[in-house]
């Protein structure tokens, strides 16, 4: 495990109709949080939400502006779907963007997938809490954190404030 990211902490936030009435079981939440606190990471929160605009919206709000956590994983509701809206409740959230951790998972996956295309999830910056959208599938989830995770504490640390020098590649 590596050490060096304990200091950050972690909600994870499923975004399923299906899982939140208790139909469906929650694969990739699950996942996230095994993935993560491999690395490392405090994953300080991990819930479920009916898809749709509401509540994620409220919720990456309520957890950016009290500091819950440094990071947020969603994952589900990036699809093409009438109720798949996880991008557009986190960019209402949102107050500047961070695209290219988004375009990099995708870059990434099309390598996997042609599919890969299809996928709508963004990353945003609200206060000092980085979100970031993930697929929904369990593969997927795998492939896209497998692309970021090592880049991602030298953000959480810049975004934090704990890091400086952003523009020194290696470090």
């Amino acid at each position: 495990m590596r050490r060096r990211n304990m200091a950050y902490k972690i909600a994870v936030i499923t975004l399923s109709d299906k899982g939140a009435s208790g139909e469906r079981r929650d694969e990739s939440g699950p996942l996230i949080r095994k993935m993560t606190e491999a690395e490392g990471y405090e994953v300080v929160s991990a819930e479920i939400l009916p898809d749709g605009i509401e509540p994620l919206r409220g919720r990456l709000i309520e957890i950016c502006d009290r500091h819950t956590a440094d990071l947020i994983l969603t994952t589900g509701g990036t699809g093409f779907s009438e109720r798949d809206l996880t991008p557009e409740a986190t960019l209402e959230a949102a107050e500047r963007l961070a695209p290219g951790i988004s375009e990099a998972m995708r870059l990434e996956s099309l390598k996997i997938t042609k599919r890969a295309m299809l996928s709508r999830g963004v990353s945003v910056i609200r206060k000092r809490t980085l979100i970031i959208n993930l697929p929904g599938s369990p593969k997927a989830v795998k492939e896209n954190l497998e692309c970021i995770l090592d880049e991602l504490s030298h953000g959480l640390g810049i975004l934090c404030g704990k890091e400086s020098e952003c523009g020194h590649p290696g470090k």
